[in-house]
């Protein structure tokens, strides 16, 4: 028998972390609770957890200091949990190292299904993009199967950058920031109109089931499905 997957959950609201240790216990995960941002680290470090669901506002420190702590030593999959929605923005902008984040208030099933999904990536799901979709630095090509897309050279930047991190959103701005160098004044919308090509190009090449989802009022992220 596989034994539970272990989910630490740091989050020093009681009735919060009651209402997630019960929802995930009945998906069969084991939990661990800690609330304080101090005792992150050295539960991460005894635990070996499957995954961290770690909230933004901690006392002790706060969990983007511990967020970046944790990626010194550990990739565990880390799902960031903020009050405000706007604060999620700011998070996309910066190296926090975590791979996916949710806004309070938030359903207890939302939060197993990002969970789920999160361990599925980890667990090698996204495997498959690194055979069928290569990217080659020096000739500023990625290839599906061996054959070259037509990508201009900002299309091969933005999804080159999306592919370095599959399932992790990036928003407009941190994308702009990437195609265009120079600083230039662009608007960020001239995003969409990017990866509209790239989708169109991932379609017209066959590569089903690989795409660029949006991610309403943040960004994009690159996706695999099953």
């Amino acid at each position: 028998m596989t034994a539970p997957r272990h989910i630490l959950v740091v989050e020093d609201d009681a009735k919060i972390a009651d209402m997630l240790t019960n929802y995930l216990h009945m998906y069969g995960f084991e939990t661990t609770v800690c609330g304080n941002g101090l005792d992150a680290v050295p539960r991460v470090r005894a635990l070996s957890p499957a995954l961290v669901l770690l909230d933004l506002m901690l006392p002790g420190q706060d969990g983007l200091a511990a967020c970046q702590q944790i990626r010194t030593f550990s990739s565990v999959p880390i799902i960031m949990v903020t009050a405000r929605v706007d604060e999620i923005d700011r998070l996309l902008g910066l190296d926090t190292g975590a791979d996916d984040y949710v806004c309070k208030p938030f359903s207890p099933r939302e939060v197993v299904a990002r969970i789920k999904a999160l361990l599925r990536r980890a667990e090698g799901a996204l495997a498959a993009p690194k055979a069928r979709l290569h990217v080659d630095e020096p000739s500023l090509t990625i290839s599906w199967d061996q054959r070259p897309l037509p990508l201009t050279p900002v299309e091969f930047r933005l999804l080159a950058l999306l592919l370095s991190r599959p399932g992790v959103v990036f928003s407009r701005s941190k994308l702009l920031d990437q195609l265009h160098q120079d600083l230039r004044d662009v608007s960020d919308r001239v995003i969409d109109s990017h990866i509209k090509n790239v989708r169109r190009k991932l379609e017209t090449a066959g590569a089903e089931g690989h795409s660029v989802a949006s991610v309403y009022g943040v960004g994009y992220r690159f996706e695999v499905d099953g």
